[in-house]
């Protein structure tokens, strides 16, 4: 007769909750120490029925996945790189509060009798001045601020007084108070809690609001082109992303939806319901090769990341639970290195995960922890970093009264230029005019090669002609808006004729500039 197996006892090793009874047999998963054939393994010497033994393998090592990305490791900056003594704000809003670019680095701040965001010059680190001079034209706390990617002097902010407003900011910063924006988008009719730069298209900008509508403008005229009202979304709008080539966007909502979006058609092109269990905010944002990462919570309130292929919505390509904390996930991704970032507000740690082709396709890299948790966070545009130290991505954490920079680096010996680690990124010039992606056209981003390193160039102007702007005032699903007189028609478009000679000359101009300093 055949010995019975040893009973489960409570506390013991073998009563573990990675141990699932089913259907008679014991099941086996991995624990956090051993792997699931080493379990089954043991298991199956002590005598369990329905164990399978796990197969004979020749190899006495296991088989590590190979990734360049393995040992990314973070590394704050020291006390003297750090921005002292800033007042960050207390205002409650699932945004990074933080923004950053090659030449600024801006977070909103706590104002009194209004809002208020600081804007400082990268390299002007230290103690800041509590009298230090702030954008201040807001009449009410400030949720989202984002710089402009085609121009790092321009910034638009989104705030409670139902408004957006777009900033110039002249190079080496503030000497006093800027309240008067380059334009004022008016539209909304509560909070603003989203901006968002179309990646690929000059001056088009996005709006989000708790009114549930989405807006897009051209910045160029101050004119709201779309408009996807509360049809869209009923509920209010947790997260919005542009696609790389900004012919989409994703968006999570309160009403436990993720949509995929073709903004100027009006049209939903897919949608999930319900991507995560939980009732907490959901966030989504488009990465490589046609596939969504959704952060959200499960029903028992652990948080969890999912991969999902646009195209086939039904199940998660990958599903990963992460932990019970209770901030919102922030995801970052960085498109040349296919790794995101996962940064929680109220947290002390950022985790990466490497995006590959192959199953099981999200794979964990590793965590970069500190003793203090972060408000808000920052992440630095590719060509803003340094490439002589193998640095591929750099966040900017807030803190209390600190913003603490962070560089994620992969530890090389050699300080030549890392090709693999650096293809070609996307350029500050934009791959389309407004008209021309309104008109239907998409563009992938405009490449450079990080090889020389990257000097910003100087500052250009923001100009703004609302007499553009008749005739061009749509709100979808509609195709167009009422059709202009011959003069006003031939006026616009002998001025786009203009603009483009005048952009033209102005990269003609930044060649000869970056040619006369590399001599």
């Amino acid at each position: 007769m055949a010995s019975c197996p040893p009973p489960l006892v409570r506390g013991s090793s073998l009563s573990r909750p990675w141990l699932l009874l089913k259907t008679g047999a014991l099941h086996v998963r991995s624990s956090p120490l051993f792997g699931q054939a080493d379990l089954a393994a043991s298991l199956g010497v002590l005598g369990w029925p329905g164990v399978l033994k796990p197969p004979v393998s020749r190899m006495s090592r296991q088989v590590v996945r190979s990734s360049k990305f393995r040992h990314v490791f973070g590394q704050p900056a020291k006390a003297d790189q750090c921005y002292e003594d800033v007042r960050v704000s207390q205002t409650t809003w699932d945004s990074g509060f933080c923004a950053v670019n090659p030449k600024f680095v801006a977070l909103i701040c706590e104002a009194s009798g209004g809002g208020a965001f600081l804007v400082l010059p990268l390299g002007k680190t230290g103690r800041v001045d509590k009298n230090a001079p702030t954008v201040c034209g807001h009449t009410a706390p400030v949720l989202d601020i984002a710089w402009c990617p085609h121009n790092d002097n321009v910034i638009a902010s989104g705030s409670e007084d139902c408004t957006v407003m777009v900033w110039e900011i002249p190079d080496g910063g503030l000497v006093l108070p800027l309240r008067e924006p380059v334009v004022t988008l008016e539209g909304h009719t509560k909070r603003v809690g989203i901006v968002a730069w179309h990646p690929t298209a000059q001056n088009v900008l996005l709006s989000a609001g708790c009114d549930n509508v989405i807006m897009v403008w051209d910045v160029g005229t101050g004119a709201a082109v779309l408009t996807l009202g509360p049809e869209v979304h009923p509920d209010t709008i947790y997260s919005v992303d542009w696609s790389r080539d900004g012919g989409l966007i994703c968006t999570s909502c309160r009403d436990k939806r993720v949509r995929i979006i073709e903004p100027r058609k009006c049209t939903v092109v897919a949608e999930k319901d319900r991507p995560h269990e939980g009732t907490r905010p959901v966030r989504a944002v488009f990465v490589s090769e046609g596939k969504i990462l959704t952060t959200g919570f499960s029903r028992m309130s652990e948080r969890q990341v999912a991969l999902w292929d646009t195209k086939h919505l039904e199940e998660p390509l990958s599903l990963q639970e992460l932990d019970t904390s209770s901030g919102v996930l922030l995801p970052f991704f960085d498109p040349d290195t296919n790794i995101v970032y996962l940064c929680g507000k109220g947290d002390s740690s950022i985790r990466y995960f490497e995006i590959t082709s192959e199953a099981p396709f999200l794979h964990y890299l590793s965590m970069f922890s500190s003793k203090e948790s972060q408000r808000g966070m920052g992440y630095m545009p590719k060509r803003g970093l340094e490439v002589n130290k193998c640095e591929i991505a750099r966040f900017y954490k807030l803190h209390e009264r600190r913003c603490e920079p962070i560089a994620m680096t992969v530890p090389r010996k050699s300080d030549l230029f890392q090709e693999d680690l650096y293809p070609p990124t996307a350029g500050p010039d934009p791959a389309l005019t407004a008209e021309e992606w309104l008109g239907g056209r998409d563009a992938g981003p405009l490449l450079i090669s990080l090889k020389d390193g990257y000097v910003p160039p100087k500052s250009r102007e923001l100009r703004v002609n609302r007499g553009l702007d008749t005739g061009r005032r749509r709100a979808a699903p509609e195709a167009s808006g009422t059709p202009s007189s011959d003069a006003v028609s031939r006026l616009e478009e002998e001025m786009r004729k203009l603009q483009a000679t005048v952009q033209e000359l102005q990269k003609r101009l930044d060649r000869l500039e970056e040619t006369v300093q590399a001599k």
